[in-house]
């Protein structure tokens, strides 16, 4: 069992037991503990089978936690969560993943109505018959409604990062079989979309047909869809994200990659251009129609050549105007990961991070990076232990005393700094134009009606220090949908005032949306590409925030943190003034 899957146990015996209300202590114990399993560098059914280790070992893992984590990898649950599973329904886990619905909501509503599934809560809803309830009401009702709407389109749908993780494990799992050349992803996910619903892995070689025997061999396979000779498809891991995988011959390659990561209606245009050429176009080539002599099947450019156009990247591949511009020969040299030169948006253990000062500086310079910005939460966030005037000037005097000495990296010091109700900054003036990079962020009251909510934002731009606009809709993916409010009027206030819009790089958000992200730049914005990271390892998510740059039709101009070192120095000295 992977170190995620058995982290997500501890996190939904957490939500069970808050459901149940037990004691706060035991319920953050569970929580901590999934934080520290998730991001712990090796797997921890590795640990247990080697004598010499003990999991107490592990900082945060004490013996109660240690003898769950032996049960959950010795048979997949453990004796509390399966009690609590026994006590309340379980939908309960499937509910809290509706906006509006809380661990204290669904408690009330089970014991009052006895609700088990989530056409009776919709039922109940529609019903009115929450308002019989006390503190409960109408917004109440359509809020649930909107959140059960929201659920059902997005089941059966997988965050980027996860399913980048599983399509990175069966890939270099597969190319291990002899006679295997290449194991690559298509579908959805090589076109970097936020979501995707399965995963299409395509295997070549002389070996290809014994990699699908591989496949459905493999120990988290543990439903088999089907095993032909060309294809096998099973649900894979704990999540049962369902993956294909296809044999094919060296010589149509590039034909079938070109097919099958689509998208459909991209490769509608491009199989209508090339009737209109006399050819025609499938998983096995490019060939003309009148004698069917195949012209192109290798590889994608030979493909995209043949019918005349320059090549298209995947990320581009929506039939939003690239064949168009191919055809031109105009689209964009879209950015490239390696482009990027810092990382401006982090969180320490200062507020709700899990890596020092220290560490996290030392994790981007493992990745090369010339500066990053350390932008821990403000006070607002009380939770997150965030900073008041006091520990945000205290900072930034810090990182000017860590930036006299060559430390091989720039640190800028930042904050997040929440957008209150009104618009108003949570810290004053004067605490902030001590920090040398500040994010503007939204992280309370988002049901404001949209004119509401524009003039909150708008007056976010008069403060003069704020530097960017941080997670610019407030997505969740997959949990909590974007905030309303007039876009195109806040870009362009963006614009004008030159604050730059963060694309968010963490896999739960990748916020903003592609389209928005090519709105804004018609619109004269400019960019940052952060991860938003709160532990080390998260710096390395910064590749999804430059798949949805991509997406988005950014190049290298478009995004400010390609700039080297200088560069952006002398950028933020100028920034506004």
């Amino acid at each position: 069992m992977e170190n995620v899957e058995i982290a997500r146990l501890l996190s939904e015996t957490a939500d069970l037991m808050e459901i149940a209300e037990e004691d706060g202590f035991r319920i953050r114990s569970y929580r901590n503990g999934a934080s520290v399993i998730e991001s712990y560098p090796e797997r921890i059914e590795d640990v247990l089978k080697d004598p010499l280790r003990k999991l107490t070992d592990i900082a945060g893992i004490g013996k109660g936690l240690a003898a769950v984590l032996e049960e959950i990898c010795r048979r997949g649950s453990f004796e509390r969560r399966d009690t609590l599973l026994e006590r309340f329904p379980p939908t309960a886990l499937e509910m809290l993943k509706i906006q509006g619905l809380g661990p204290k909501t669904i408690r009330i509503l089970w014991e009052h109505f006895r609700v088990s599934t989530l056409e009776e809560l919709e039922q109940l809803c529609q019903d009115h018959r929450l308002q019989d309830l006390p503190r409960m009401g109408l917004k109440l009702e359509e809020k649930i409604l909107r959140g059960l709407s929201h659920y059902r389109q997005s089941a059966g749908r997988f965050l980027l990062g996860f399913a980048t993780q599983a399509a990175e494990e069966l890939t270099s799992y597969l190319r291990e079989t002899p006679g295997v050349v290449e194991a690559t992803p298509a579908g959805s996910l090589r076109r970097g979309k936020e979501t995707v619903g399965d995963l299409d892995l395509l295997v070549t070689g002389p070996g290809a047909a014994a990699a699908l025997d591989r496949f459905v061999a493999h120990p988290r396979v543990h439903e088999i869809l089907g095993h032909g000779s060309n294809k096998a498809s099973a649900r894979f891991g704990l999540e049962g994200i369902q993956v294909d995988v296809r044999a094919l011959p060296e010589e149509n390659q590039g034909a079938a990659m070109q097919y099958f990561t689509g998208s459909k209606e991209h490769n509608v245009a491009l199989r209508q251009r090339a009737q209109r050429l006399g050819l025609t176009l499938n998983e096995y080539g490019l060939s003309r129609l009148a004698t069917g002599e195949v012209i192109a099947s290798r590889t994608e450019r030979e493909i995209y050549a043949a019918l005349g156009l320059s090549w298209i990247s995947p990320e581009l591949r929506e039939n939003t105007g690239e064949i168009d511009a191919a055809d031109r020969n105009e689209l964009p040299a879209i950015l490239e990961l390696a482009e990027i030169r810092g990382d401006l948006h982090m969180h320490t253990r200062e507020s709700d991070g899990r890596g020092t000062f220290d560490e996290m500086a030392a994790a981007a310079q493992t990745l090369g990076y010339e500066y990053i910005a350390i932008t821990d939460h403000s006070k607002a966030l009380a939770m997150a232990n965030g900073l008041d005037e006091h520990r945000a000037v205290a900072f930034a005097a810090q990182v000017r005393e860590f930036n006299k000495e060559d430390r091989g990296i720039r640190v800028f010091s930042g904050l997040e700094c929440d957008i209150l109700k009104d618009g108003r900054m949570d810290l004053s003036e004067d605490a902030l134009a001590e920090l040398d990079f500040v994010i503007a962020s939204v992280h309370s009251h988002m049901n404001l009606e949209s004119g509401e909510m524009t003039d909150r934002l708008l007056r976010v731009f008069e403060s003069p220090s704020v530097k960017a606009f941080g997670h610019p809709t407030g997505r969740v993916l997959l949990h909590r949908e974007a905030y309303i409010y007039d876009f195109d009027r806040i870009a362009s206030e963006a614009a004008r005032r030159g604050v730059w819009m963060e694309i968010n790089a963490s896999p739960e958000r990748l916020d903003l949306h592609a389209s928005l992200v090519r709105r804004a730049k018609s619109l004269g914005v400019k960019f940052v590409i952060s991860t938003d990271a709160h532990h080390p390892k998260h710096l390395a998510n910064m590749r999804f925030g430059v798949t949805l740059a991509r997406r988005g039709w950014l190049t290298k101009d478009d995004v400010m943190n390609t700039k080297d070192a200088g560069g952006f120095t002398a950028t933020l000295a100028k920034h506004r003034n």
